[in-house]
């Protein structure tokens, strides 16, 4: 590792002061009237490609709609003919095989070069039996996959008692409310076949449909049940049966959200559609047209074409940038900060939600993710509203504060750490169903939620109670051999590195202590060569990637606030904050083309366009303050 020259060091704070003035001047334009702030939350293609399959199914796919669908996704896709999960990142076969049949409806012949490669790289990977269940689910409903092919999903489920084993609310909630809905499609087993068939996707031997293979105990026993749900299935108990129905077309539209969303994200939305659908809702129902006009409203479309926000964050980027403003020296009683308090203040969640099935004594509070998302607050949203809020001057904010404190320590897990949406929703035997083949499905407590707590915690003089002391020893016994922590929303061990470190020191351990020692030394080793940081998101799968990749201005931001949060004034510090100013654009911003949000570990990731702004202008503002 190379050192910083004097001379440039000693540049480096003027330098570094008027990038903190054009970041910050350029977070102030981005301010909505209201007072929020929001960026595009950017996925993969499926987001897309399930649109045209739903509208498809639905009979309403429209021409210019497909065609400007049809745009981005060929823009997404390599030179190989595959896509990615994410940018620079490896073939996905799920995702190119749903980006394919996409462009089949979009009119793209077989023949043509994007398709060849397309098909020949699916068939090369095992076709379409190798793919994902969710995958399977849509090519069974347009009559290119067997139903008898899928694992079983019953609705009776909706009648395990919440104490057994796999009821509902044993699955994390973005889990639950996808199978609900699942339940009914899989039990109706609609079939609308498509206009084209799909043989070329299909290998010349026998592939066995990928799902779980394990030879644990609990695999042949899940295998075993699978089997005799599938012989159920053929002949249900009738009565039974439209009862579960019944009861399921119930939770669902008692979860439906104001703005037609079902939880404000999109797997969950697109499969209750299509359940209360199947269920006899037409189109013109007002639940069925709330969901579709809703989508609507999380379409971008631009230059490139048309695309489809897997979820909005206007409650998490908004408090984020309050933060990173007040970071930048704006005043507690700024306009800007005190019309974002209003927003915020105003969309806290007054109601309860699935939450209060594990704390039905605990009063409601706390913040969602979403515009619109009164069933499903969080914990990691909830603490960042607080530590914003704890900053500004507003007159309604102490009570709202104060309400967010009680709710989020009420949430607190039985082993002292914090979970996202529920507490205590740790039970792994959801991982070992056989349709759970695709992203997380319970909500244990995580070493970046619970910091951010803490951290909330600590900004409002509890760093002393029990309550953060068990949760500061659920950290430290999280952290990794080599000094670092597991980051389960954001990219990766520099995420949870970078949020951890500052909440240990707000919650009172000393910078001289062995695990903040430890956890500098590692971020110290992971600094690239160019001055930056960056995590690959295959470090989720592939542990040589951890702590590598290519530098970015949001982890940059994580490493750098961890190491001034512990104390750190040498060449490391000098160098990242040098990368963030070297890297900054013209008009105050960054360019951040990676992905560095994460939504299922090993499996969805997210590029959240306003990361490149808030995190580096925080750095920088703490950064220019410790120098003053």
């Amino acid at each position: 590792m190379t050192t910083t020259e004097p001379a440039a060091q000693a540049t480096a704070p003027k330098t570094a002061a008027g990038a903190l003035d054009a970041a910050r001047d350029h977070l102030l334009l981005l301010q909505s009237p209201e007072g929020w702030w929001k960026g595009e939350l950017q996925t993969n293609v499926t987001m897309d490609a399930e649109d045209l399959l739903l509208r498809e199914f639905l009979g309403i796919r429209g021409d210019e709609d497909t065609f400007e669908a049809a745009r981005w996704i060929r823009s997404q896709q390599a030179a190989d003919g595959t896509w990615a999960n994410f940018y620079d990142g490896p073939p996905d076969l799920s995702t190119t095989v749903e980006a394919y049949v996409a462009l089949r409806l979009a009119g793209d012949p077989p023949d043509a070069g994007h398709m060849v490669r397309a098909a020949a790289y699916v068939r090369g990977e095992g076709g379409v039996p190798a793919t994902r269940v969710f995958t399977r689910f849509w090519l069974a409903m347009f009559g290119r996959w067997p139903w008898d092919g899928l694992p079983a999903l019953p609705p009776e489920l909706m009648f395990l008692p919440r104490w057994f084993p796999l009821n509902v609310y044993d699955f994390a909630c973005w889990a639950r409310q996808t199978i609900v809905p699942l339940t009914v499609v899989a039990a109706l087993r609609p079939v609308r076949p498509l206009p084209f068939g799909l043989d070329e996707l299909y290998p010349d031997y026998d592939v066995p449909p990928r799902g779980k293979r394990g030879l644990s105990g609990w695999d042949v026993a899940f295998g075993a049940l699978d089997k005799a749900l599938h012989v159920y299935e053929r002949r249900p108990v009738k009565g039974l049966r439209r009862a579960a129905l019944r009861r399921a077309a119930e939770w669902i539209i008692a979860r439906q959200e104001r703005d037609g969303s079902w939880g404000g994200i999109q797997p969950p939305w697109v499969y209750s559609i299509l359940a209360l659908h199947l269920l006899g809702h037409g189109l013109d129902h007002p639940v069925i047209q709330r969901g579709l006009d809703g989508l609507e409203r999380f379409m971008i479309r631009d230059g490139t074409g048309r695309r489809l926000e897997a979820c909005q964050s206007p409650v998490w980027d908004t408090a984020l940038a309050m933060n990173a403003l007040a970071d930048a020296g704006l005043p507690a009683g700024h306009p800007a900060l005190e019309r974002a308090a209003g927003w915020v203040i105003g969309e806290e969640v007054k109601g309860p939600g699935d939450w209060s099935v594990r704390r039905p004594d605990l009063p409601p509070g706390g913040w969602a993710f979403e515009f619109d998302n009164d069933c499903y607050p969080d914990t990691d949203d909830t603490a960042e509203v607080v530590i914003a809020l704890n900053r500004v001057l507003h007159p309604e904010a102490e009570p709202a504060i104060e309400r967010g404190v009680r709710w989020m320590a009420g949430m607190a897990s039985g082993d002292g750490g914090f979970g996202a949406f529920d507490a205590d929703n740790t039970r792994a035997l959801c991982r070992r169903l056989p349709f759970c083949d695709f992203g997380e499905v319970i909500d244990p407590p995580s070493a970046d939620v619970t910091a951010h707590v803490v951290e909330a915690m600590a900004h409002r003089g509890m760093a002393d109670s029990q309550l953060v002391k068990r949760a500061v020893v659920w950290l430290l016994k999280a952290q990794e051999p080599d000094g670092s922590w597991f980051g389960r929303w954001g990219a990766n061990h520099v995420y949870g590195t970078g949020g951890v470190v500052p909440a240990l020191i707000a919650a009172g351990v000393r910078p001289e202590k062995p695990v903040i020692r430890h956890a500098v030394g590692w971020l110290e080793r992971h600094q690239r060569d160019d001055g930056g940081w960056g995590e690959d998101l295959r470090s989720y799968r592939d542990r040589t990637w951890v702590g590598h990749g290519a530098s970015t201005p949001s982890q940059t931001a994580w490493a750098l606030l961890a190491l001034l949060a512990a104390g750190e004034r040498g060449p490391v510090v000098e160098r990242g904050v040098r990368w963030l100013v070297e890297h900054q654009r013209p008009d105050g911003t960054w360019d951040e083309d990676h992905f560095t949000g994460t939504g299922f570990p090993g499996d969805f990731y997210i590029n959240y366009h306003l990361y490149r702004l808030v995190f580096p202008l925080s750095a920088l503002g703490r950064y220019v303050k410790e120098i003053s």
